[in-house]
């Protein structure tokens, strides 16, 4: 049998038995209980002599962490699977047969397990909310529901492989220019640690007044090399207090969504990302029959920014009591007029969900373009910060030099 990922509700368990032919069998099976377990084994044909509790890894699992992009892949082979005509239980196991992730096999086969003992696909994936979100399993259930499972899960994939692209085009504009602020700050620090120093006692048998400009760096390097675990810890603590802050405080995030709007060239990425996700989500709930009013709901939560999830509900709120989707949108002040013209177009013609779509292409794209521009924008505007830092720092070491052989 084939190993199932603990969960919040469930353990799991090793097992020796035989099955229905009377071959000896043995594997791991996910349960809340062994009594649970064995009766799950009875369902599926085995009757199980032994069933013991997997004693946890002393040094972690070993499987690589599972990231959205895994759970994206995984939705896009099963709705191939599936359109092929294989089985849904079958699909399971060769998707998780050729999965390179350990941890995200087990999962699969944790799923393939509750659904082959009889269970639902969406109530198997609500018992693991740490990697299926309410509106995936929503557009599940509504598949399962409707008898169009693969033609439901080929929409998920698709929303799911276009919001991590999104997702990744953003992470591509923040993370070079934070990678070379890091590495700015540590040749700083080990500069003033461990270079200026040298300089600072060469300058001592000079017995002459240094420039200005040489002092301060100077003690810059005395308040580094004394402090320096200080300011280390103390950058640390800063930023996993930032995360902490924003993850329990809603006050704050408020706050550093805000900020994150109005900064400027990083502030319109943000914007027009928002933008595409809701309409991107809009246009997946829409088409897959969930009503206006709980397709808004999840929208909410998929805008990823605390201003435009409150937006949201109260286009919902609006909409519940009669107001036309559009007018409800206008209401708000914070959307686009091209997203207001659209949908009022999609709302006349009976086609939202394809103009929602082109409206999230439409700023998918646009993001995509700012993101190179700031790519292009930043590389040399990096150069000259880091060029004024190291060489602002060589300057002020070789300044007394050049002034001793002025006077010379």
């Amino acid at each position: 049998m084939a190993t199932a990922q603990a969960t919040a509700t469930a353990e799991v368990f090793t097992y020796k038995g035989v099955d229905k032919k009377g071959n000896k069998v043995s594997g791991e099976v996910s349960s809340a209980s062994s009594a649970l377990a064995k009766a799950q084994l009875l369902k599926q044909g085995v009757r199980a002599k032994t069933v013991r509790r997997k004693p946890k890894p002393l040094f972690g699992g070993g499987g690589k962490k599972i990231k959205p992009m895994d759970i994206a892949l995984f939705t896009r082979q099963m709705a191939t699977m599936m359109k092929a005509g294989v089985p849904l239980v079958q699909s399971f196991d060769i998707v998780a047969g050729g999965s390179e992730n350990k941890t995200m096999a087990d999962l699969i086969n944790g799923i393939k397990e509750d659904v082959a003992a009889g269970g639902g696909f969406a109530a198997s994936l609500r018992k693991r909310p740490k990697y299926f979100d309410e509106l995936f399993c929503n557009l599940v259930e509504s598949g399962e529901q409707s008898g169009a499972l693969e033609t439901m899960l080929d929409r998920i994939a698709t929303y799911k492989e276009k919001t991590e692209q999104l997702k990744a085009k953003i992470k591509k504009a923040l993370t070079y220019p934070i990678a070379v602020v890091v590495v700015a700050i540590v040749v700083t620090g080990i500069l003033l640690v461990k270079v200026v120093p040298q300089f600072a006692e060469t300058f001592s048998s000079f017995g002459a007044d240094l420039p200005a400009f040489t002092l301060f760096v100077l003690n810059l390097s005395e308040l580094a090399q004394a402090y320096w675990y200080i300011i280390l810890f103390g950058m640390v603590g800063f930023g996993m207090s930032f995360g902490k802050l924003k993850e329990k405080s809603l006050a704050f995030r408020k706050f550093v969504d805000r900020a994150a709007l109005k900064a400027p060239i990083v502030g319109d990425i943000v914007y027009q990302s928002i933008i595409a996700r809701f309409a991107r989500t809009l246009s997946t709930t829409f088409a897959a029959g969930v009503p206006l009013i709980d397709a808004l709901q999840s929208v909410a939560g998929a805008t990823g920014n605390t201003l435009y999830e409150a937006a949201v509900l109260r286009i919902k709120d609006e909409v519940s009591t009669g107001t036309q989707l559009n007018v409800a949108i206008n209401n708000t002040g914070i959307f686009p007029p091209m997203l207001i013209q659209m949908a009022t177009i999609g709302e006349e013609s009976g086609a939202l969900d394809e103009m929602l779509d082109k409206v999230a292409n439409f700023y998918e794209e646009a993001v995509d373009n700012l993101v190179d521009n700031l790519t292009s924008l930043l590389e040399p505007l990096i150069m000259s910060v880091l060029g004024i830092l190291v060489g602002g720092l060589m300057i002020a070491m070789y300044l007394p030099i050049f002034q001793i052989g002025q006077v010379v």
